[in-house]
């Protein structure tokens, strides 16, 4: 019996699984100083610059501010400003405005995204095997965020009337996607489209590992899959 049988929905997480950053963090902030008339940033101070910021932000504001009740734009302009601060680079409050605005709208855009290839047709596929995943559950709205078990929690309840042991989450972390989501009794497997080194790790620990999209179907459809989660 394959698990596909056995399953009535699948979540995936986005960034890494179903669709890619394009280019690396400079090129924006140094296409944003440009239209404010600014010379280009070091690319690798900003994109240092940005870790420590957005680590910071995390931390003191999680959830995009959510707690806080700060709003998402307030969120990430303090987060860019801090980001270009500790890179060295401080600009009146005019021409940061102009930086900003630039790097918000860019970023809030499909501009600096990719699809994976294999990302619609298997969502296509999932479909057309009657498995739901069309909903979609985000940490700034509902003020918990990964690890968090509580955020899969979030995910069975806006599926509906769907079991846990029903659903299949498919992501590329084992502390933020495995790990909680089998804990609160889901199926899991995770993406190695990098070849990163924790793949090895990953294994050790018992997760399912897998290439790619294409790879997650073929299992799904196996007669063995059942016996393999």
């Amino acid at each position: 019996m394959s698990l596909l049988s056995r399953l009535r929905c699948i979540t995936v997480d986005v960034t890494g699984t179903l669709i890619a950053y394009k280019g690396v963090l400079g090129d924006y902030y140094c296409m944003a100083a440009k239209s404010a008339e600014m010379p280009c940033p070091d690319y690798k101070r900003v994109h240092e610059g940005f870790k420590l910021a957005y680590t910071e932000m995390a931390k003191k504001y999680p959830c995009f501010g959510f707690a806080a009740k700060m709003p998402n734009i307030v969120w990430w302009k303090t987060c860019v400003r801090d980001s270009f601060v500790r890179a060295g680079y401080e600009y009146d409050e005019e021409t940061f405005e102009k930086i900003f605005r630039r790097i918000y709208a860019f970023f809030g855009s499909s501009a600096p995204y990719s699809v994976f290839p294999d990302s619609q047709p298997f969502l296509r596929w999932a479909r057309e095997k009657g498995l739901k995943w069309d909903f979609g559950v985000f940490s700034g709205l509902e003020g918990v965020e990964k690890p968090n078990p509580r955020i899969y929690e979030i995910a069975l309840e806006r599926a509906g009337s769907i079991a846990a042991e029903e659903t299949l989450h498919v992501g590329d972390s084992l502390r933020k996607d495995y790990v909680p989501a089998r804990s609160v009794g889901m199926n899991a497997l995770l993406l190695d489209r990098f070849k990163t080194p924790d793949a090895e790790e990953w294994r050790k620990s018992g997760a399912i590992v897998l290439p790619d999209l294409e790879a997650v179907r073929e299992l799904l459809s196996s007669e063995k899959s059942a016996s393999t989660f």
